[in-house]
C-alpha cells in the first residue's frame, strides 16, 4: 500500500505548507481565547462565516472526501449521498432548529434535555451523543492513519500519534474559534483543488469513448444507486444523526444571534453539497482505469498520479486538512459535553481556568480514543461507521430532542429517559446480530412507540381542558 503513493520532495514541500497555513490561522485565532465559554462557543460572537466554517469544517472529514471516493469506486455515483444529504439536512436545520435552540442560551444538547426532561435524561443523552459521535471520529481516523502511512513510510502506529499532533495543533488550543477559522480556510483550498482535479476525472470519462461505455450507466452514473428507497434511507440517517450531534449544534450555539444561526447552516449547506461530487467522480474514474488499486487509497492516488504537481499536492494538503478538521471538531464535540454535563459537576470544578483545562483534556483524550480504535478496525468501510454514528445518537436522541423544540412540555421525563434508553439499547443490539433493518429506523420505532402514547394522551386532556 505504501509503495503505491509516490510523492516527490515538490509534492511534500507544497503539501505540508498547505497544511501548515491553515492550522497556523487556527492558532493565532487561539490567542483571543480566554474561557471554557470562549474555548467551547468562541464567545457567543461567531459570524455566518464562522458558523458555516465550524459546520462545513466538521462535515468536509474523511467520510466526505476519501471515504466518498472509497465508496464511489465501488458503487458509483450514489456515493454523493453523504454530502448532498449532509446539505439538504443544514438547509433543515437552519429553517426550523437553529433559531429555537440558539434562543436558550445554552452550550450543550444534554442541557437542553436538563431544561426539558431533567438531570438523567441530560446524563443519558450525553453518553449516547457522546457514543455516536465518536463513530463519525473513527470515521476519519482511518483514512488519515492510512494516508499518513502510505505518504511517510511509517507504521499505522506512528501514524495515529502524528494524526493527533496535528489534530491537536487545529482545534486543541482554540477551541470554536480555531475550528471556525480553520474551517473557512480549508474549505477554500478544498473546493479550489478538488473541483479543478474531479472536472479534469469527468472530462477524461467523458471525451473517452472506450472508457465511458465500460461503465453502464446503472450504477455508475445515476445519483439514486440501487433506488430510490436506499437513497432515502441514506438521506434520514444524515438528517436524523446530524440534528442530533452536539459538533453542528455547538456552533448554532456559539453564532452572535438566532438570525446569524440560520444563515450560518444554510450557508454550511450550499459548501456541503458540492463537495462530494468530485470525490465521486474520481472514484469512477479510478475504478475504469485501475480496479485493483486499495479503495481507500483511491482519491490520493488520483491527485498525485494523474494531475500537476501543484494541484495535487494542494489537494492532498486539503484531503489532511478535512480529515483533521473533522477529527477535531467531533472531538470538541464530545469534549465539551463530557466536560460540561458529567465531569465538571462530578469534579465540582466551577472557576473558568478549571473549566478550560479540563475541556481541553477531555477533548485530547477522545482523539487518542479515537485514532486508537481506529488502528483495531483499519480494513473497515469509512461509510459504514458515519452512517453507525447517525444511527446510535440519531435513534436515542432525535424524537425528544424534536419534541423538546416544537412541542415543549407534552412529553413526560420518565417515558423520555426510558424512550433514549430502549431506542439506543435496540440499535445497537441489532447492529452487533447483523440485521438486516437499518439500525437507525429499528431506534426511531423504538422511541416512537414510547413516546408517542404520552404525547397523545397529553395532547388528548389539554383538548379536554380547554
Amino acid at each position: 500500500m505504501q509503495a503505491q503513493l509516490e510523492i516527490t520532495t515538490l509534492h511534500m514541500i507544497i503539501m505540508l505548507t498547505t497544511v501548515a497555513a491553515v492550522i497556523g490561522g487556527g492558532i493565532y485565532a487561539a490567542g483571543s481565547v480566554k474561557s471554557a465559554e470562549g474555548y467551547s462557543l468562541g464567545g457567543r460572537s461567531a459570524s455566518v462565516p464562522m458558523v458555516a466554517g465550524s459546520i462545513a469544517g466538521t462535515i468536509i472529514g474523511g467520510g466526505a472526501t476519501v471515504g466518498t471516493a472509497q465508496l464511489a469506486y465501488s458503487a458509483g455515483l450514489s456515493a454523493w449521498w453523504f454530502t448532498l444529504g449532509s446539505g439538504l439536512t443544514f438547509i433543515i436545520m437552519g429553517l426550523f432548529y437553529a433559531g429555537p435552540l440558539r434562543k436558550t442560551g445554552l452550550e450543550t444538547i444534554p442541557q437542553y434535555f436538563v431544561l426539558h426532561y431533567g438531570k438523567k435524561a441530560g446524563s443519558i443523552a450525553s453518553v449516547v451523543s457522546s457514543l455516536g459521535i465518536f463513530f463519525s471520529a473513527v470515521a476519519s481516523c482511518l483514512p488519515g492513519i492510512a494516508l499518513i502511512s502510505a505518504v511517510f513510510a511509517i507504521s499505522p502506529g506512528e501514524s495515529a500519534c502524528f494524526l493527533v499532533t496535528l489534530v491537536a495543533c487545529y482545534v486543541f488550543f482554540g477551541g470554536m474559534k480555531s475550528a471556525g477559522v480553520s474551517g473557512i480556510l480549508k474549505m477554500t483550498v478544498i473546493f479550489f483543488s478538488l473541483f479543478l482535479a474531479g472536472g479534469a476525472a469527468f472530462w477524461s470519462l467523458y471525451t473517452d469513448p472506450s472508457i465511458f461505455a465500460s461503465l453502464p450507466f446503472s450504477p455508475w452514473f445515476d445519483p439514486l444507486g440501487n433506488g430510490g428507497v436506499n437513497a432515502l434511507e441514506k438521506f434520514l440517517s444524515l438528517l436524523v444523526g446530524i440534528i442530533c450531534t452536539q459538533t453542528y449544534i455547538q456552533a448554532i450555539f456559539s453564532a452572535s444571534d438566532p438570525k446569524t444561526a440560520a444563515y450560518g447552516t444554510f450557508a454550511a449547506a450550499l459548501v456541503a453539497i458540492p463537495v462530494g461530487l468530485p470525490c465521486s467522480m474520481i472514484g469512477v474514474y479510478m475504478h475504469a482505469l485501475h480496479p485493483g488499486v486499495s479503495p481507500i487509497l483511491v482519491l490520493p492516488l488520483y491527485l498525485l498520479q494523474h494531475q500537476p504537481v501543484w494541484l495535487g499536492s494542494v489537494a492532498m494538503g486539503g484531503i489532511f486538512l478535512s480529515l483533521i478538521g473533522s477529527i477535531g471538531g467531533l472531538s470538541l464535540g464530545i469534549g465539551t459535553m463530557v466536560s460540561k454535563d458529567i465531569l465538571s459537576p462530578w469534579l465540582k470544578i466551577k472557576s473558568n481556568r478549571g473549566l478550560l483545562r479540563l475541556n481541553r483534556l477531555v477533548v485530547l483524550g477522545v482523539m487518542f480514543c479515537a485514532c486508537g480504535f481506529a488502528l483495531l478496525h483499519q480494513d473497515s468501510q469509512i461509510l459504514f461507521w458515519n452512517y453507525l454514528s447517525m444511527a446510535l445518537r440519531g435513534g436515542g436522541i432525535f424524537l425528544p430532542l424534536s419534541l423538546a423544540i416544537f412541542c415543549p412540555g407534552r412529553v413526560g421525563a420518565r417515558r423520555a429517559v426510558l424512550s433514549m434508553l430502549l431506542s439506543t439499547g435496540v440499535a445497537l443490539a441489532a447492529t452487533f446480530a447483523g440485521i438486516s433493518i437499518k439500525p437507525l429506523f429499528l431506534g426511531l420505532a423504538v422511541s416512537a412507540v414510547v413516546l408517542l402514547p404520552g404525547l397523545l394522551r397529553k395532547y388528548s386532556y389539554e383538548v379536554e381542558k380547554g
